[in-house]
């Protein structure tokens, strides 16, 4: 499905699709297929820069650099973290301020040293340092291909657009995760495992430099064509944006609710679990393989939740996910084989997959395009800053109590953040709310 707007005059950059002057540019899939194919591959290499962390570094900072306290350990997450989520917010006011494209190649820019960072850094302050600019890498690159697809795909697949996105992303964070298990088993935690992320970084910087195109005219296009309010919409300020997105409004305010704990869920199955299940004496590939399950059935899911989100709506399925993922959390601390853990990490997967994708397309439901991208950025603010959280949250508990205890505590979040969506969020999907 694909529908022609008029161009709004004056705006300068690459219109995309338009066919030239005064023909106007054309959203949705159908009509820009092979960019958002293109963008759907970018974000897949954003994914595998993040893989590549997934199983190594918990297993470093105990066997290399001799952290055994938790919270110290987890100190990369934090670093990520707070640095993505800073990012997030500040990559949806400068992409529509100096578009898309430019934010999406400094990204990739910044994520250039990052590989060789955690490879043959001497010392774990080298490995935060490398997590602070890893941060601050995902946040514009991951935050600009979210964007960018939305600005693609217009109001009617919007959910189908953010299912391709995230199960790009975290199929390929399943798959580098699980390939450098085998790497780390076969030639050691370093470096080999971290040359992927190498050319990861320079092949996304090429595509984006080279073939990616600007989208910021498709969103500008579609508000000026926008039934509601679009002259009182452009004037909003980010800070009213924020307000919003964060209180003001019952179905944003709750989805940011839902993405910070659902990363927080991320946090623990990143930096806690591994230990989990070294503790439990399995071998390094063995938790390469459960590390891998987990995302990439949440990646695979999604190409599937999201359409589904554009047929049956969005507040019940973000619901019985974040209940999904609480009994999945569950039955890791309650599990004993690798068996019964790899069911909890499919079962967490599926229900990550029912709620990651849907809650973006909340936002992209809510938000005028006006002010689209920037409430993308306040979103992924509260999403990403899961992971901070998490890693403190799960580190303090598990140095005070036991790991099995951070588990508990974080599946008893996840139902209480799934119950508050279904009193607080309303219906988004267009034609139903």
């Amino acid at each position: 499905m694909s529908a022609t707007v008029p161009t709004s005059g004056g705006t300068g950059g690459d219109t995309g699709d338009a066919a030239g002057a005064g023909v106007g540019i054309r959203l949705g899939l159908a009509a820009n297929l092979p960019q958002f194919v293109l963008l759907v591959a970018v974000n897949a290499l954003v994914g595998g820069m993040l893989g590549q962390e997934r199983i190594t570094l918990p297993l470093l900072a105990e066997t290399v650099f001799g952290l055994s306290a938790h919270t110290a350990a987890l100190t990369y997450i934090l670093a990520f973290g707070t640095t993505k989520a800073i990012t997030n917010f500040f990559a949806g006011t400068w992409s529509d301020r100096y578009g898309r494209k430019p934010v999406l190649i400094a990204g990739w820019l910044i994520a250039l040293p990052v590989p060789a960072m955690l490879a043959w850094g001497p010392s774990w302050g080298w490995i935060i340092a490398a997590n602070v600019l890893l941060g601050v890498s995902q946040g514009l690159t991951w935050s600009t291909t979210v964007i960018m697809k939305i600005d693609l795909a217009g109001p009617a697949r919007r959910g189908l657009a953010m299912g391709f996105n995230e199960a790009a992303g975290y199929f390929a964070v399943a798959a580098t995760a699980l390939a450098t298990g085998h790497l780390a088993e076969r030639f050691g935690l370093r470096p080999a495992p971290f040359l992927l992320g190498a050319a990861y970084a320079a092949l996304g910087l090429g595509l984006s430099t080279l073939i990616v195109r600007e989208t910021r005219e498709h969103a500008r296009a579609e508000a000026a064509a926008h039934p509601v309010g679009g002259h009182h919409h452009a004037e909003l300020s980010t800070r009213q944006i924020a307000w919003r997105t964060s209180v003001g409004d019952r179905s944003l305010s709750a989805a940011g609710q839902a993405g910070m704990v659902n990363n927080l869920n991320d946090a623990l199955a990143w930096g806690i679990f591994p230990l989990v299940f070294a503790a439990r004496g399995l071998g390094v590939a063995e938790i390469g393989v459960l590390g891998a399950l987990y995302p990439a059935v949440w990646g695979l899911g999604q190409m599937a939740t999201g359409w589904w989100s554009d047929h049956v709506g969005r507040k019940h399925l973000i619901t019985a996910g974040m209940l999904v993922q609480a009994a999945a959390i569950a039955l890791v601390a309650l599990g004993e084989s690798f068996t019964v853990w790899a069911a909890a990490q499919v079962l967490l997967g599926a229900g990550t997959a029912l709620v990651y994708p849907t809650l973006l397309a909340v936002i992209g439901d809510v938000a005028h395009p006006a002010w689209r991208a920037r409430a993308v950025g306040v979103y992924r603010l509260w999403r990403d800053g899961g992971f901070a959280v998490g890693a403190l949250l799960a580190g303090i508990i598990a140095d005070l109590w036991s790991l099995e205890a951070a588990v508990w505590t974080v599946a008893g979040l996840t139902g209480v953040s799934g119950l508050v969506v279904a009193v607080r969020m309303t219906e988004t999907r267009p034609g139903r709310a």
